[in-house]
């Protein structure tokens, strides 16, 4: 069996693996158990009961974090030249149309938020197959395919995120970093725990969100108890 490091040794000490921690306890933990010299991002994970095969049990959505998540996100706007100015002012890294589809067509994806107008969509399409695994396709649902292109992009910007379960039945998403308060990661772990709750699939029989942890980019995961959170 290797050794523990010293940071390990120390993580030990301060940290129960099998333990159920409270929301708020547990955003504070992280700090004590994260030794990494860049500032890490802090993740949460939802283990849900649902089975993503099917279409009236899938669990997708959107959450504007209320501090952010820590980042500076990349944006995108693929829009008609009457819509570039109102892109550029409400502070789109990247604004165009025919120029960005053929970086794409070449294995341009250097962005994190792709925003269109519903009039571009027909250009968008055929990229769906290089963007959709990167999680970049524009979708109405998650408000980026839009006309109000200003507002999109601000809330982008604020710290809006769109998270949708996997085929295990987790949703996984960024939260925050480590740099942020015990409290400001508290009020967006929340937030998004509050947004899946809120989306139950009604034909969902059972238990609906059966587990959570948040952890950092290198630091072991902290189990949540949410059995106050949410009641089934």
């Amino acid at each position: 069996m290797a050794k523990l490091t010293k940071n390990q040794k120390a993580v030990v000490a301060k940290y129960d693996p099998s333990k159920l921690y409270e929301i708020s306890e547990a955003c504070g933990l992280l700090k004590d158990i994260t030794f990494t010299k860049f500032d890490a991002s802090v993740e949460l994970a939802v283990n849900l009961g649902v089975d993503p095969r099917k279409a009236n049990q899938m669990v997708r959505g959107v959450v504007t974090l209320p501090n952010g998540t820590g980042k500076v996100t990349r944006v995108l706007v693929l829009c008609t030249p009457d819509k570039e100015n109102e892109a550029k002012e409400a502070g789109a890294d990247f604004v165009g149309l025919d120029d960005y589809i053929e970086k794409i067509k070449g294995g341009w994806t250097d962005v994190d938020v792709i925003i269109c107008t519903p009039s571009v969509m027909a250009k968008v399409g055929p990229i769906g197959r290089i963007l959709g695994p990167r999680g970049l396709m524009p979708n109405p649902k998650t408000g980026t395919v839009t006309m109000d292109i200003a507002t999109a992009v601000k809330d982008v910007k604020a710290g809006k995120i769109d998270f949708k379960v996997d085929k295990t039945g987790i949703v996984h998403c960024a939260v925050g970093k480590v740099s942020f308060t015990p409290e400001q990661i508290f009020e967006n772990v929340k937030a998004v725990l509050s947004a899946i709750a809120k989306l139950k699939p009604q034909a969902l029989k059972g238990t609906y969100m059966k587990s959570a942890a948040v952890c950092t980019t290198m630091s072991p995961g902290v189990k949540l108890d949410i059995k106050g959170f949410v009641a089934d």
